[in-house]
């Protein structure tokens, strides 16, 4: 990665600063992992876009496999994402309030969210990209 890039996934990366909320809630019978992630610009997942503004982010499964992650509107009434991952450990020297790490895009491209890391957790959730 160039440096150029490296600076402007970082920057990127700060946009991703999780507004949280507490990190476990109960839902529909089950245990679900839920955060408020706030963008300030747009940012992308395996085939949507995702405009500036504040997302729920949970792991819909997380009494199984855990491998399952939707991603919905703040208020939960329009869905943006659900779908198959695999799991990730967090970088060591990743900041505890870091949620996601972004990767590479061309210049004025929304950056793809790679992984995503539930509060408190060592290992977050990777998104496969097959493009």
């Amino acid at each position: 990665m160039s440096k150029r890039n490296f600076v402007r996934a970082a920057g990127a990366a700060a946009l991703a600063l999780a507004s949280l909320s507490a990190p476990m809630h109960a839902g529909a019978g089950t245990l679900e992992k839920t955060m408020y992630l706030t963008f300030s610009g747009p940012v992308r997942l395996p085939g949507v876009l995702l405009d500036a503004g504040t997302y729920t982010f949970e792991i819909a499964n997380p009494m199984t496999s855990a491998d399952i992650v939707r991603v919905q509107s703040r208020d939960g009434r329009r869905s943006y994402f659900q779908g198959f991952t695999t799991p990730v450990t967090k970088p060591p020297r990743m900041r505890a309030d870091v949620a996601v790490s972004l990767g590479e895009s061309p210049k004025g491209s929304p950056a793809p969210i790679l992984a995503w890391y539930p509060a408190g957790e060592s290992t977050g959730r990777h998104f496969d990209y097959k493009e």
